[in-house]
């Protein structure tokens, strides 16, 4: 954990088809990620209302004692995670958000629902909308608080062997470069690197700087641009579990002419919601590459 004077408050939510069975996504998330909540995180955790009732009726979570149960989304649960998000005062506001989504329910993309991650990005709070990502996080989170790697994870983390995207608007592309300035030797590991049109064409550029002309010159395998269909092209990667995780600087404040593209690559994120993963605000991309270097260091 970082250097927080208290625990983690969590934002959890889930849609319906990940909640009614034995090895749906919230049980398998709760499962996994048991010993990272009970003995390392510790943390307070705001559940909406039929989420809970799910957690109870598998036997999850039995007896932990820092549950608090928020309206069902019907009644405004969501509604009331968005306001928590962005609320200053340090006993009530969220330090990250759990909506574990099923890109066919419909809800998913209520207004309350697609306000609660554009409001994580402005403030700067991790959203985690796949069981990969939630599950990754718990993970990390963990081992930052000193807890040993749980070896059951170590292929996912075997970098050598995965592929990354890395995609930025046009506003958030200094800012991708530099982390990837930053976090070159991590990012160098993975076994292939997929960006979108000019953020390609800009990490090549810096590639060729640190790996000299002909080692960096095809570092980042280029898409078209997002609006020209890169996001598609990455989707697909995605859903032929080809390219786990997508670390996507994404502009909240501008009308994005695509926003479909960028839509189509978070639904099939959620479509494969055991592999892959999204993160799309740059202090958390900075914290998963610190973290990440560091379980590695671990194992």
């Amino acid at each position: 954990m970082s250097a927080k004077q208290r625990p983690y408050r969590i934002g959890l939510a889930a849609n319906r088809a990940h909640l009614d069975s034995a090895d749906s996504a919230l049980v398998r998330l709760l499962q996994g990620a048991r010993t990272a909540i009970e003995a390392h995180l510790k943390p307070e955790l705001i559940v909406i209302g039929r989420t809970l009732d799910a957690i109870e009726k598998q036997g999850l979570l039995n007896g932990y004692p820092d549950i608090r149960r928020f309206p069902y989304g019907r009644h405004g649960g969501l509604m009331k995670l968005v306001s928590r998000v962005v609320d200053e005062d340090p006993a009530r506001t969220l330090d990250a958000v759990i909506y574990l989504i099923d890109p066919v329910d419909p809800s998913s993309i209520f207004p309350e629902a697609v306000a609660l991650k554009r409001q994580c990005i402005i403030h700067g709070k991790p959203f985690l909308s796949t069981l990969s990502g939630a599950r990754e996080w718990f993970e990390l989170e963990a081992v930052a608080a000193g807890a040993a790697p749980d070896a059951t994870l170590d292929a996912i983390f075997d970098l050598e062997n995965e592929s990354i995207a890395l995609i930025a608007h046009d506003a958030m592309k200094d800012r991708m470069l530099a982390l990837a300035a930053r976090h070159f030797d991590l990012l160098d590991r993975f076994a292939q690197r997929y960006a979108t049109g000019t953020t390609g064409r800009l990490l090549n550029e810096l590639a060729q700087k640190i790996k000299g002309k002909d080692a960096g010159q095809n570092w980042a395998r280029p898409c078209m641009s997002g609006p020209l269909g890169g996001d598609a092209q990455i989707a697909e990667l995605i859903l032929d579990r080809r390219c786990r995780r997508v670390l996507f600087l994404e502009d909240p404040h501008v009308a994005r002419q695509h926003e479909a593209d960028i839509q189509l690559l978070e639904r099939a994120a959620r479509t494969v919601t055991d592999y892959a993963s999204c993160i799309s605000e740059a202090n958390c991309i900075e914290r998963w590459c610190n973290l990440t270097r560091q379980r590695m260091g671990n194992r």
